[in-house]
């Protein structure tokens, strides 16, 4: 019996998935939200995660995070726990403060996590919006050195390292810089009363 109706989930989670994205995505949001409270076999929090998705794609940002944040306090797998917290986190990169991300984010970067890469990226983000770059190299570095770490992301670590290096090169010639053209045009003027 319960593998009757693991098998009527899958066929209507496979049907409502593929309605999702075609003209008929409010029979498919309907079917998904019964999904969701069923509790069977997975398809429960399979169906949270797609209306997640379809919140965050519709841009209800604010529902989309507390969909993921209520799958990540209740998955019991912590493969859909850490990818439902990653998925929260990058919702939140633009408007939550540093302390916020450190805290949704520090779990999920140690060395044998499985999204640890995405999660270094995304602190190391965070560290560069909240004006920490000696946090966001940190970050950055380690998705360098990580073998394991996808090309794509590798390379995005590269340019944010680039990125850091030219700005702190741009700040630490720019007041010199600054004070001598403001010195010029003082001094020529001076040269030009006498």
């Amino acid at each position: 019996r319960t593998m009757v109706a693991a098998q009527a989930a899958g066929a209507e989670f496979a049907a409502a998935a593929r309605d999702a994205g075609s003209g008929k995505a409010a029979g498919a949001q309907k079917v998904l939200e019964n999904l969701s409270k069923s509790g069977l076999a997975g398809y429960s929090q399979l169906a949270r995660l797609r209306l997640a998705a379809a919140a965050r794609e519709g841009g209800k940002t604010e529902e989309a995070v507390a969909i993921y944040d209520s799958i990540a306090k209740e998955a019991s797998d912590p493969l859909i726990a850490g990818y439902a917290n990653l998925q929260a986190a990058s919702l939140k990169l633009d408007t939550a403060d540093w302390t916020a991300m450190q805290n949704r984010l520090n779990d999920l970067t140690g060395d044998t996590n499985p999204w640890r890469a995405s999660a270094r990226e995304l602190l190391g983000l965070a560290a560069l919006k909240a004006g920490k770059t000696e946090e966001a190299r940190q970050q950055f570095q380690k998705l360098l050195v990580d073998q394991s770490v996808p090309p794509s992301l590798s390379e995005r670590a590269r340019i944010m390292m680039a990125v850091l290096t030219e700005t702190e090169l741009a700040a630490s010639s720019a007041p010199a810089g600054s004070q001598e053209k403001s010195a010029a045009p003082g001094s020529a003027g001076a040269e030009k009363s006498k």
